[in-house]
């Protein structure tokens, strides 16, 4: 896809979201079955069921998938998708790329070890390595934009307000 069908693609979009901007709030939704044999959760992602269990550092087997790990794939997914679209707006070529990210946890916190530990990443880092013939600012414009216009990016750097809740079935 180049520029000129990207914009005809999201022109009529943007149009809809300027004069409506209630139909811009879309509630994107996920669903999971616990596992009732194990320590598990059965994640449905409409493509296929995922099985998301124990990381090894924590007592897990590894066969289940680690939901950090899906974080930090959601992370890479959702940048390197703003990327593209990001490069293909502003006609900036790229050729092969790569998109990685990694994140520090600190098991003693999810452990209930030490209390002072954090539960969670305290660190992420999120890299890009790409081809492109491009001078080096329009680069540095792609990185700047892509920053901005990815949704997992920007909920992870600003955090959005949560509600939790257990209800009996």
């Amino acid at each position: 896809m180049d520029a000129t069908a990207l914009r005809a693609l999201q022109a009529p979009i943007k149009d809809r979201y300027r004069s409506d901007p209630d139909a811009a709030v879309i509630t994107l939704r996920a669903q999971g079955s616990l596992d009732e044999s194990g320590i598990a959760c059965k994640v449905e992602t409409g493509r296929a069921l995922a099985v998301a269990g124990l990381h090894p550092a924590s007592g897990g087997s590894g066969a289940e998938l680690c939901s950090g790990d899906m974080l930090l794939e959601a992370l890479v997914a959702c940048a390197g998708v703003t990327l593209k679209a990001v490069a293909t707006a502003l006609e900036i070529p790229i050729g092969k790329g790569v998109v990685k990210a990694e994140g520090d946890l600190d098991f003693r916190g999810t452990l209930g070890v030490d209390k002072e530990a954090p539960v969670g990443f305290r660190a992420i880092r999120l890299t890009f390595e790409v081809e492109s013939d491009a001078p080096q600012e329009k680069i540095d414009q792609l990185l700047k934009l892509t920053e901005r216009y990815c949704v997992v990016f920007q909920t992870l750097n600003h955090r959005p307000a949560l509600d939790v809740t257990l209800t009996r079935g």
